[in-house]
């Protein structure tokens, strides 16, 4: 069973993760996956992230990976994630955009 660091560099190859200096940021071909999956999960997204996630994760890996290790890749992913959901909703005066 992979690490996370083993995960992380697996998602950065599959294109789901992208490097911005020291930090992992989410691509659009995983943010694509995970609006995929949170309309899916309506309900539970809106809680609980590791659901969507792993619709998002099974979407993309699919037959190619197992319960214990979609678990894992799920643990890998979600502080990635929740990081990003917290940036895109910062009020856009925080992000310099202009508020039209």
């Amino acid at each position: 069973m992979p690490d996370a660091d083993a995960w992380l560099t697996a998602f950065e190859t599959d294109g789901l993760l992208r490097r911005e200096g020291a930090s992992l940021r989410t691509t659009k071909r995983w943010q694509a996956a995970m609006m995929r999956a949170a309309l899916r999960l309506y309900g539970a997204a809106r809680e609980d992230l590791r659901a969507p996630i792993a619709a998002a994760l099974f979407d993309f890996y699919g037959d190619e990976i197992d319960d214990e290790s979609l678990a894992d890749a799920v643990c890998a992913m979600l502080p990635i994630e929740a990081a990003e959901l917290q940036l895109d909703s910062r009020p856009a005066a925080d992000s310099g955009a202009a508020i039209v």
